[in-house]
């Protein structure tokens, strides 16, 4: 293929000081000018995507007009509060958790968890820790838009079926659910403050449509967008955000059994994903991707192919409500 740009595994290196002061210094405009608010709200995993935007908050407007909510749901871990608090530590950020279990109950959420579980898996009890995972290997094989479920048998023992179409709706809806929830809290928060909600996604997540619409989806300012997750992490350790978030293997925090991002949506290793990323968008070759990737020509073609099915998910899940008539 001509005219294509160099392709190398350091194609996305950028400086990182740099781009801390440009991202800081537009939120702080897009706060003063845009949307005339006082400060920003982030809701804080415990993830570096979240501890990122957070220090960019930090430097935008200063740590006094910034607050930082962590919102645990039923899959939430304790490493993941005691993330988000050093997370908070490091910037000087207030720090307000509130679990959203109680909500969720009253909600009836389990009661659809269970019932989705229950047709897969027969006879389980109530609460059985659960995760959703791709169907196959995405390298070896066409494995189609399929996933099964994993779960915690009684005796400890994890097993793992194929998920029907209707199950799995419920599921995600249901899980889905706690993502909303949460944007209800920042949104809260941040009209009683007079503050922006800060979104926390990066390029691959913004791009590929992993997000929930009405949910993390949401947001007055998205800072990470343009980033791809490799960026993030210069980005993170940049900022001085602690090792031990930057380290962290992405996870969901949405089932009850742990589950990395990987297994559940990506299907690639986050680093490699983001170098296909940019060399199918900037018209590399599959041969020349392979090359750097260490992958053969026909495993680039199937990443590619689930690059442009993703993207055609996001962009449904980033359309604007359907009008009959366009109004001013």
């Amino acid at each position: 293929m001509t005219n294509c740009p160099p392709f190398s595994a350091d194609v996305l290196a950028l400086d990182a000081e740099r781009e801390c002061e440009r991202i800081a210094a537009w939120l702080r405009d897009q706060l003063v000018t845009t949307l005339r608010r006082r400060g920003a709200v982030v809701a804080v995993s415990g993830g570096v995507d979240s501890a990122v935007c957070l220090g960019l908050a930090c430097r935008a407007v200063g740590p006094a007009r910034v607050l930082a909510l962590h919102l645990p749901g039923p899959g939430s871990s304790t490493t993941s509060a005691e993330r988000a608090r050093l997370a908070c530590e490091r910037f000087g950020v207030e720090l307000q958790c509130h679990d959203l279990g109680p909500a969720l109950a009253g909600l009836g959420n389990q009661e659809r968890i269970d019932g989705a579980i229950g047709v897969v898996f027969p006879g389980l009890p109530a609460g059985t820790r659960h995760k959703i995972v791709l169907a196959g290997d995405l390298l070896q094989q066409d494995r189609g838009n399929l996933f099964d479920l994993v779960v915690a048998m009684p005796d400890g023992s994890q097993q793992r079926r194929r998920l029907p179409l209707d199950a799995y709706l419920q599921l995600t809806a249901a899980t889905n659910m706690q993502q909303r929830l949460r944007k209800l809290h920042e949104y809260t928060a941040a009209e009683s403050r007079n503050f922006a909600v800060l979104g926390t996604a990066n390029r691959l997540e913004h791009e590929l449509g992993f997000f929930v619409r009405g949910g993390d989806g949401l947001a007055d300012v998205q800072l990470l967008a343009h980033l791809y997750k490799t960026q993030v992490w210069a980005l993170a350790r940049q900022l001085g955000v602690p090792p031990v978030i930057v380290d962290a293997t992405p996870s969901t925090e949405t089932y009850s059994l742990p589950q990395t991002q990987e297994e559940f949506f990506f299907a690639l290793p986050l680093r490699q994903l983001d170098l296909v990323l940019w060399a199918h968008d900037h018209g590399v070759a599959d041969e020349r991707i392979a090359t750097v990737l260490g992958l053969d020509a026909t495993q680039v073609q199937r990443v590619r192919a689930d690059i442009e099915h993703k993207r055609r998910t996001a962009l449904r899940l980033h359309r604007p409500p359907l009008r009959l008539e366009a109004t001013s």
